[in-house]
């Protein structure tokens, strides 16, 4: 219980509070949006489309031109605190939501706990920081290079989630803070999927919505990717390297000794150790397992469940080349998945916002508002106002399939009027949505990877938005070009 006994005569003041306690944690941010949908569904019209199966996509689409307004569905006080709890499992339709990526989080928490109860990837850092004293900052780019090929090609989105508890303590130990070791990952991520070529997530899902082949459009693609990821690493890096320089120039400066204490607790009794033999095979078991990930993932069709049941197999493994025991193996488990605990929660808490806009009926007469706003334009000015249009869904769906299936079968169509190419439409879609998602607080990628790296969500825009902005302009200018070329 916490002691409100005044302070003895000549004892230190308390600290004042600062801004970061004064801004509110991702909980209440993320439930408070819950309640402002809540309340526009008693504001907005409630309206749906029709839907009719597609065989391309696996799902039903809604169909153009079949809008229309229905009962109104407004959101009470008990749908609010309902909202959560379906984030997580829809009990009146049985769907999963949020829970699958719940539970991978907590099964990825016990199995780090039990590696790092081996001391392994201490030791391990300790080793690779001694080879690469002076060459530290080529890591980011190619780091950012192999996150990007990720979500180009498959669409790694939520499969990163499981590298920042590794990378974050490397970053960190080499001179960096924690926000550069989210940003390593979730840009380097981010911008494989805003440039994405053959994600079948994004791109694929995309255009046969918009009635075309996923090939169509594919080298303005490639030009986006490589231009923005030498714009990203050129950001990052320059960030990187002004916070080893000066660490009192960190965006979470402030929270440098808590991060280093967090993330680097036992580095100091592994500082000098040398790896044993059972430790060798248990990194080598570590890295094959995130290999045994990207595979499944990318040609075996996995996802949550299946990388669940990897990470829980890997930990299994591991305890036993360490020879644990049973108690000590159960604990550093338990433990581990203690410790992402509340990015587990915050996930579902996220995907409480979607519930009530769903429930509501409110998510396709926002569309529909979107489609009225932009019909009629010119080429340049239409590509350019549906590149800003599939930014504002995607801050209300952040899936990338979901919002493909949700928005193409309706806004492909109308640029056929405006003489807009169909793919320049599914470009649009995918560049908007890959930037938005960099910052979309509905979005368990980023809610959980800034939830991991212990950096504040309002710290995190301060330092994305620049970068943000970049890539709008580069987005912009590629498809205005491309439309009139």
């Amino acid at each position: 219980m916490a002691n409100h006994a005044q302070p003895m005569s000549g004892a230190a003041p308390a600290p004042l509070p600062t801004a970061q306690d004064r801004f509110p944690t991702a909980y209440t941010i993320l439930f408070a949006l819950i309640v402002v949908m809540a309340a526009l569904t008693w504001v907005l019209p409630a309206g749906q489309y029709e839907r009719a199966a597609n065989e391309a996509l696996g799902k039903d689409a809604p169909v153009p031109g079949t809008y229309q307004v229905v009962d109104a569905a407004p959101q009470g006080v008990l749908d609010v605190l309902m909202a959560p709890i379906t984030g997580f499992y829809n009990q009146a339709t049985g769907v999963a939501n949020a829970i699958d990526v719940s539970l991978f989080v907590l099964v990825i928490g016990g199995f780090l706990g039990v590696v790092n109860a081996t001391g392994a990837i201490n030791t391990g850092i300790e080793r690779v920081m001694q080879r690469m004293q002076g060459r530290e900052k080529w890591m980011i780019p190619v780091l950012m290079l192999l996150f990007a090929a990720g979500g180009t090609t498959y669409g790694m989105a939520e499969e990163t989630l499981a590298f920042y508890v590794l990378l974050l303590p490397l970053m960190i130990a080499v001179g960096y803070d924690a926000l550069t070791g989210v940003a390593v990952i979730m840009v380097g991520a981010g911008i494989g999927v805003l440039g994405s070529t053959i994600n079948p997530f994004s791109t694929a899902i995309a255009s046969n919505a918009a009635g075309i082949p996923f090939t169509q459009g594919m080298a303005l693609r490639l030009v986006i990717l490589a231009l923005g990821w030498l714009i990203c690493v050129a950001y990052v890096m320059r960030y990187a390297e002004r916070v080893r320089k000066d660490p009192s120039r960190s965006l979470v400066a402030d929270l440098k000794v808590e991060n280093e204490a967090h993330f680097l607790r036992h580095r100091e009794s592994h500082r000098d150790q040398v790896l044993t033999g059972r430790q060798q095979i248990i990194l080598v078991l570590f890295g094959a397992t995130f290999v045994a990930m990207v595979w499944g993932v990318a040609l075996r069709g996995w996802w949550m469940a299946e990388m669940s049941a990897l990470f829980l197999a890997s930990a299994i493994a591991v305890g036993l080349v360490a020879w644990m025991g049973e108690k000590p193996f159960t604990n550093a488990f338990v433990d581990g998945s203690r410790e992402l605990l509340g990015v587990a929660l915050v996930i579902g808490l996220a995907r409480g916002i979607v519930v009530i806009m769903d429930q509501g009926k409110i998510t396709d007469t926002i569309l529909h508002a979107l489609e009225g706003w932009i019909g009629g334009m010119s080429d340049v000015a239409f590509v350019n106002a549906l590149f800003a249009t599939e930014g504002l869904l995607s801050l209300l769906v952040p899936s990338t399939s979901g919002l493909a299936v949700l928005s193409m079968p309706i806004l492909a169509p109308l640029s056929d009027f405006a003489g807009v190419p169909r793919d320049l439409a599914v470009t649009a879609f995918q560049t908007a949505i890959g930037i938005t998602n960099l910052v979309t607080p509905t979005y368990a990628v980023v809610v959980g990877a800034l939830a991991i790296g212990r950096v504040p969500y309002q710290r995190w825009v301060r330092f994305i938005w620049p970068l943000m902005l970049m890539l709008a302009l580069l987005s912009m200018a590629s498809l205005s070009a491309a439309v009139l070329l």
